[in-house]
């Protein structure tokens, strides 16, 4: 099937457009989605002009994404150039770093509950709260993301069997 390139930026900018309304800085979201669609990696002045956005832009939003484990920089030989791509399973990629996030959260809240006045206090109970969903999370994130490799692998198996191409 063709691509249709039109669709293919409209869906770029809706998707970032939701994950910006979710919080997720715009430029990084728009970069991320971009390379989600691209078929191959991208340099930064490929991004630019996708994005119609300017260098300095598209640098900040790249290493913001790094940061994030959601992206990776290829140097491409010969060249001074780098290719951004994002790595396999950018998402999955994503969920695991969060881990530290999350570390750093549970103690950094559960050290706050007596400055904020204590469990007796609302405040204590909130930021309470959050360090215990913080860690729930944390111990559940490795079994869901052991979920979500079984599911990938019996998909990729699935369409491997029916014939399918573009199948890892």
């Amino acid at each position: 099937m063709a691509r249709d390139e039109q669709q293919v930026r409209e869906y770029v900018e809706r998707a970032a457009a939701l994950l910006t309304g979710a919080g997720f800085p715009r430029m990084p979201a728009r970069v991320l989605m971009t390379l989600t669609a691209a078929e191959t990696g991208l340099t930064a002045a490929e991004l630019a002009d996708r994005l119609d956005a300017s260098a300095a832009a598209v640098s900040g939003a790249v290493r913001y994404l790094q940061t994030l484990a959601m992206l990776n920089r290829v140097s491409i030989p010969g060249s001074r150039r780098d290719l951004y791509v994002l790595p396999h399973n950018a998402w999955y990629a994503a969920s695991m770093a969060e881990g530290r996030i999350f570390d750093a959260m549970v103690t950094m809240s559960e050290a706050a509950v007596d400055s904020v006045g204590g469990l007796e206090s609302d405040a204590g109970q909130r930021v309470q709260e959050m360090a215990d969903f913080m860690r729930f999370i944390q111990h559940r994130l490795p079994e869901l993301l052991g979920e979500w490799d079984e599911q990938v692998r019996q998909e990729r198996e699935q369409r491997k069997a029916a014939g399918e191409s573009n199948v890892d």
